[in-house]
This record gives C-alpha cells, structure tokens and sequence, in this order.
C-alpha cells in the first residue's frame, strides 16, 4: 500500500509539473550530448594516436639543385652519398624497421594525390626532392635516428611525422575539452533548473506535505515522490543524449567517416556503450543530490 502510494504520488508529480519536467528534460539531454561528445573526442584522439603512431615515418629528405637548405650548398646529393645514407640506415636496424626510397617525381605525385587543393600542387616538383622514407620499430627513436643522420654528406633534413601528428592532436584535444568545458556550463543550467523545479513543486505542494508531517509521515515518504521526479526526468534525458550519441557515431563516424577516410581508425558504438554508463550514472547522483540538498533547505523537512 505504501509503495502504490508512493508510486501514485510521482504520476501525480510528473502530470503536474509537465512543463517543468520537460525542461528539465531537455536541458539534461542537451548537457550529456556535449559531455559525451568531449568523451568520445578524447577516446578518439587516443585510438588516432594508437593507429598512426605505429605508422609514423621518418623522412630523410636529400639534397637538390638550389635547395634552401644550407647544408647542400646548392649542390644535389651524389649517388656515393646515396648509398653512404643507406648504409648507415641499414646499420641503425632494428631500430629503423624498414626502409623506402622516393623520388622526386615519385614525392610530387603523392602529394598531388593526396592534396589537390594545396598551392604547391600546382607549383611544379621543384619544392620536393628525392628522400629516404623510414619505418621504425619504436616511434620514440626518432632522435637516435636523427642524430645519427644529420650532418651527413647528401642530407638536406630529418623530419619527424610524429611531431606534426602532435599538433593535429593537440588541436583535437582542445576541441574536445571546449566541449567539455561547454557542458559544464550546461550542467550548471541543469542543477539550477531542478533546483528551482523542487522549490516550485514544494511550494505547490505545500499543504500535502503538511498534512503528512501532521499524520505522522516519515522524512522519507515526503521526500521520495520530489526526489524520484527529479531522477526520472534527468534520467530521461539522460537516455536520449546516449541515443543521439549512438545515432552521432554509427551514422556520422562508423557510416560516413570510416568509409570515406579508409586510411584512419574511427571510434564506433562500443565506444558509445562505455561512455554511457558514466553519463547515466553521473546523471541520477546529480539529480539525487541536487534535489536532496533543495528539499533540506526549502521543504524542512
């Protein structure tokens, strides 16, 4: 009997308090959508990390007539020099995995392939030079490669991909965490507005829960139906958030990014299934709490 009226109390609750209820459900679903995309932003970061970090190459770029660089003297690098760069390639195994030659041609075709729309697309290959393309077994190993290379005769530069790779993660990192930081702001929004739909429906409510004081009713009885409103509501957002999440990366990332960029790793719906519980769950202590502290303060009780 006592659960049938508890129970009844919510739907009562709910049905009274429709519009706020609403409110507060939107709010929370629109909160948890940018928190779960700050989430997924960083999980994603980490699986690129993962997947082109072991692809990283380093570049041994070589001399070519009337390089900018100064450790050519304008010179191109000889076929001796090509073979000594070799050499000293295939002697830093098995740090240096494997080992590709690019030519000049070879260099401004792929480039042209792969940026179409770069201004030095249409300038010619005289900015690229032939290079030695290096594999390595641990990307960290770069500056024992490095050193071991530059300086050398017929050697123009050393480049790290990796080190480009950083900047692109750093800028997704930073995109991630505004999206973070923004759903905070939205969460805030969303303390507030279940804090003020307590103090409305606890005022509205006033003579019932003075009546149940009077007839002896716990703490507990009063506060359960306010309480259990607040939960349903942000729960209820809450599950909407993951769905748009869900909808977010099965039909954005997993059916339109992984198809179009082959050649990259994309989070997909698991992901989605770990963040959700960490969404659904913050969501009812906040809600708890949030109207705990409300009814303590406002109801006396």
């Amino acid at each position: 009997m006592r659960l049938q009226f508890l129970l009844g109390e919510i739907g009562n609750g709910l049905r009274r308090n429709l519009s706020m209820a609403v409110s507060v459900v939107i709010v929370t679903m629109i909160s948890m959508y940018l928190l779960g995309l700050g989430l997924l932003g960083q999980r994603q970061v980490d699986t690129m990390k993962d997947y082109w970090y072991d692809r990283v190459q380093v570049t041994v770029l070589l001399c070519a007539e009337k390089t900018r660089y100064t450790t050519c003297a304008g010179e191109p690098t000889t076929d001796a020099q090509r073979a000594a760069i070799k050499a000293e390639l295939d002697q830093l195994k098995p740090t240096v995995k494997e080992v590709f030659y690019e030519s000049r041609d070879e260099a401004f075709t792929r480039f042209k392939d792969t940026y179409k729309n770069s201004p030095l697309a249409r300038a010619g290959e005289a900015y690229f030079a032939d290079s030695y393309r290096v594999n390595l077994n641990d990307a960290g190993k770069f500056d024992v490669v490095a050193s071991s290379l530059r300086g050398m005769p017929g050697v123009a530069d050393v480049q790290d991909q990796k080190k480009l790779l950083e900047k692109f993660f750093t800028f997704m990192n930073t995109i991630s965490w505004a999206a973070i930081a923004l759903s905070s702001l939205m969460v805030l929004a969303a303390v507030m507005l279940i804090s003020t739909t307590i103090r409305q429906t606890a005022f509205s409510r006033r003579r019932e829960t003075g009546i149940m004081r009077l007839v002896g009713a716990s703490n507990f009885t009063i506060r359960f139906p306010f309480v259990m409103e607040t939960v349903i509501a942000a729960v209820a957002g809450a599950v909407l958030a993951t769905g748009m999440l869900w909808a977010t990366v099965r039909y954005g990332v997993v059916g339109f990014l992984s198809e179009t960029l082959t050649d990259t790793a994309f989070i997909g719906v698991s992901d989605v299934l770990l963040v959700a519980p960490f969404i659904v769950g913050g969501v009812v202590v906040l809600a708890v709490l949030t109207s705990s502290l409300t009814l303590r303060r406002y109801l006396r009780v």
